[in-house]
């Protein structure tokens, strides 16, 4: 086996040897290329690498086939000859399997990864929802109002009382909160429909992950949880929020570490142009701010995209160690691309970077890392080292036996719904239908008192002033006193039917 501790290799030019500087893990990078070019290798070369350092290793798979990665490499011919030509096996290459932990949002190749609605926060919901500023903004205005109230957003049944509240008590929210309009809300409501049925409703819940549990190692080898994302990223804004969920999460739980010897956590955003389509600014500059600092907690950042023009200047600068794979370039556009690419890396006076980036075979790199000064080195034409964990996907029973053994498979397997924001709120309307529902039946109660009590008296009065009518003037004034009667009782019976009719919704 190759000592990663001394040779932390990563590719090889000619019979040079290109390694990654434990120290410089933490200063972030990136790996390029065009589809079917080598990225997702060099991305498990790099993976089993840090897990041998002992690092823990987080990454999605989006394609299906890096969970090979628990499972030593089958050395086909190919790879056989490919290691003989690097020359690998002088140096301990050996085929070994490296500790993995399979995650699904979804529950079904992997431990549930779950998180809550108040954990996931309004800022990185509303880009999940899709909402506009206005409808972020009274996104905002919920999370307040239930964290003001006790009211705990734990999952999206938590989510959809809390907006119906809401809407519901919006007159008597407005003083201290702002204007919150029927139409925002009903916006709110439909996006949280839409989520569901995207499989939202999988993701929101408890037990939410401890992310402190994805640092862990075994047999001093660091683990590499895999996120089974191969339907997941089918949902792109629900992929691209769960990623910047965990990597937030990260930010908050690590504690400070300066400049360490090497870090505890690689961070892998693979298909990272999904993280920045439509972004809002303020959230741009949240990944910006935790990129920028998370280094210092001891967390490696990888970026893992077609073009390093999917990745926002602001982040692209703080990615010191780079891996291109070839770009094609059939469009002025694509050109530009790489030249743009090419611009990016310290020049080699041997070869011209544009041109070699559209002349690069399969597994073949452009590779700049950082030295252990902190200094880009010159961009050096090379192939990258096969992973000695398997290519391709893992066997189920592999799987299933590796899901069986793991400690965490307990902690999260079952969900639990405890009580929060729709329990409490439910019990509130609950309590308030019965307590209408109790008045109500005072009110018929006391009416049919009243009634009874009218018709005594009447009938009473009638008989003792009861007189025969001997002229047209007494037969008109008893025709009004009936009709002065009726419109009474009609005019009561309005007044109540108003009265019930605003405590059940306006029905008459």
């Amino acid at each position: 086996m190759i000592d990663t501790q001394k040779r932390p290799l990563i590719a090889m030019a000619g019979s040079r040897e290109i390694c990654l500087q434990p120290g410089m893990i933490s200063r972030h990078g990136l790996i390029t290329g065009a589809t079917g070019t080598g990225k997702t290798v060099s991305l498990q070369t790099l993976a089993e690498t840090f897990s041998d350092m002992g690092i823990a290793v987080f990454m999605a798979d989006v394609k299906g086939d890096l969970s090979g990665v628990s499972a030593p490499a089958d050395m086909s011919a190919k790879g056989a000859q490919r290691v003989r030509d690097l020359k690998l096996e002088d140096i301990g290459y050996a085929p070994h399997g490296c500790p993995a932990c399979y995650w699904d949002v979804f529950g079904k190749k992997g431990i549930p990864l779950r998180t809550t609605i108040s954990d996931m926060g309004p800022l990185l919901l509303a880009r999940l929802l899709e909402l506009n500023d206005v409808q972020s903004g009274v996104l905002q205005i919920i999370f307040s109002i239930a964290d003001d109230n006790g009211l705990l957003l734990l999952d999206l049944k938590d989510l959809r009382s809390m907006v119906l509240h809401v809407g519901e008590e919006r007159e008597s929210y407005r003083a201290k909160y702002g204007q919150i309009s029927p139409a925002t809300i009903g916006a709110i409501q439909r996006a949280l429909l839409s989520l569901e049925s995207a499989g939202g409703e999988n993701f929101f819940g408890e037990p939410a992950l401890d992310v402190m549990d994805l640092l862990r190692s075994e047999n001093g080898k660091g683990v590499i949880n895999i996120l089974e994302a191969v339907e997941l990223v089918n949902s792109p804004r629900l992929y691209s929020c769960v990623l910047l969920w965990l990597l937030s999460e990260f930010y908050e739980r690590l504690p400070e570490a300066g400049d360490a010897a090497m870090p505890k956590l690689a961070f892998f955003l693979d298909e990272a142009h999904l993280l920045f389509e439509g972004i809002p600014p303020v959230l741009l500059q949240k990944i910006e701010q935790v990129v920028r600092l998370i280094r210092s907690r001891g967390a490696g950042i990888f970026f893992v995209s077609q073009n390093p023009a999917d990745i926002p200047d602001a982040i692209l600068g703080q990615l010191g160690n780079r891996i291109q794979h070839a770009l094609r370039a059939f469009t002025p556009r694509d050109q530009k691309a790489v030249r743009a690419a090419a611009s990016a890396f310290r020049p080699n006076p041997d070869f011209n970077t544009a041109e070699v980036i559209g002349n690069l075979a399969v597994g073949e790199a452009l590779v700049s890392l950082l030295d252990s000064n902190g200094t880009p080195e010159v961009v050096e034409r090379a192939k990258v080292v096969p992973p000695q964990s398997h290519i391709g996907p893992v066997t189920d029973a592999t799987r299933a036996e590796i899901l069986g053994k793991s400690p965490l498979a307990p902690k999260y397997a079952h969900s639990v719904d405890r009580e929060s924001a729709y329990e409490i709120l439910s019990a509130r309307a609950d309590a308030l239908l019965a307590q209408k529902e109790a008045e109500k039946r005072a009110r018929e109660a006391e009416k049919a008192v009243k009634s009874q009590q009218r018709k005594k008296t009447a009938k009473t009065g009638a008989i003792a002033s009861r007189k025969p009518i001997t002229d047209i003037g007494d037969l008109l004034n008893s025709v009004a006193r009936q009709a002065g009667n009726s419109a009474g009782r009609e005019i009561g019976r309005t007044i109540i039917r108003g009265i019930m009719g605003s405590l059940f919704g306006g029905k008459g």
